[in-house]
């Protein structure tokens, strides 16, 4: 696979999301500066983050697609969690860097003008983000195959432990800055025609919080990724099935199922019936494993054969 084809198949929300978190940090940064609004301070700097964060991410997804090599064999799934954890760090900067000006603004509120700018400036933010959010949301569900019935909000919020690593960092970025540009958007008003200066400061320490939150949330997913991450039950079963299905296969004697970035990884050991040639059973090895490999979310497979010992092992 080319680079041109790997960057096709790279992470489509987190390429649009980045793109689209560069426009906005440019305009809000304009606002900022000429209306002197904490609030729209908090929000420049949570878009530029996910801008520097999302870049980073597609940048993993296309890295993550290079096929195995000698050394190494496994592939380059986890490539993507990396970055997703020097995103992780960047967004932490942003949180406190944005929390403390916020604290600073409670402490010495000051009057900002330009409400119709930071006013337009936040609804175009929320059209945008939530254009990005709708995305992640649908590209959620088509990764993980999930049932479309009902709200897409909820069933992103389902299914977005099975995503993979972009698609999910996308989704709780995206989600918080929808929530940012919201909570921005009432520090403005409160604060410029209520006269309420000290919402500039505390919706902006609200957003440096929402900030923290994606922190944790998506290094907590991805921590847990690089170290290696049972794959979820449903997988696990629908995998050990089809093994199952295969007549010579009495049981599964042993099986593991690693999620490696977007892809499974498939190591096991299966009891054939009694009886069998050397041949036939690598037959059936071979067919099994070609089985399993023509599935688009299974990238390795590594299975080995014993003789049926009469004991019962799979449940």
């Amino acid at each position: 696979m080319g680079f041109v084809e790997r960057v096709k198949k790279g992470n489509t929300s987190s390429g649009v999301a980045a793109l689209g978190n560069t426009f906005l940090a440019g305009i809000k940064g304009a606002a900022a500066f000429f209306s002197g609004s904490g609030s729209m301070f908090a929000t420049t700097m949570h878009s530029l983050a996910d801008a520097v964060n999302q870049g980073f991410v597609f940048l993993g997804s296309i890295l993550a697609q290079a096929p195995p090599s000698e050394r190494f064999p496994t592939g380059f799934g986890r490539v993507i969690n990396i970055f997703c954890m020097v995103a992780v760090v960047v967004v932490t900067v942003m949180a406190y860097e944005t929390i403390k000006e916020g604290w600073h603004l409670f402490q010495q509120p000051s009057e900002s003008g330009n409400i119709w700018l930071n006013i337009g400036v936040l609804a175009a933010s929320l059209l945008v983000d939530g254009f990005v959010l709708v995305k992640a949301m649908k590209e959620i569900t088509k990764e993980t195959k999930e049932d479309r019935d009902g709200w897409l909000l909820v069933q992103a919020f389902k299914s977005a432990p099975k995503a993979s690593p972009a698609t999910r960092l996308v989704f709780y970025e995206d989600l918080v800055a929808t929530s940012g540009a919201i909570f921005a958007l009432i520090g403005v008003l409160l604060a410029q025609i209520f006269g309420m200066l000290r919402a500039d400061g505390i919706f902006t320490m609200l957003i440096g919080v929402l900030m923290l939150f994606v922190a944790f949330r998506v290094g907590y997913d991805n921590m847990v990724g690089l170290i290696g991450v049972s794959a979820p039950a449903e997988v696990e079963k629908k995998i050990s099935g089809q093994l199952l299905e295969e007549e010579q296969v009495v049981d599964i004697y042993k099986m593991r199922v690693l999620q490696e970035g977007r892809t499974y990884h498939v190591e096991g050991t299966v009891e054939l019936t009694k009886g069998l040639s050397l041949a036939e059973a690598d037959d059936v090895k071979f067919e099994l494993t070609d089985k399993l490999l023509r599935s688009p979310e299974v990238s390795d497979v590594v299975l080995g054969i014993i003789e049926d010992n009469n004991k019962k092992s799979w449940e």
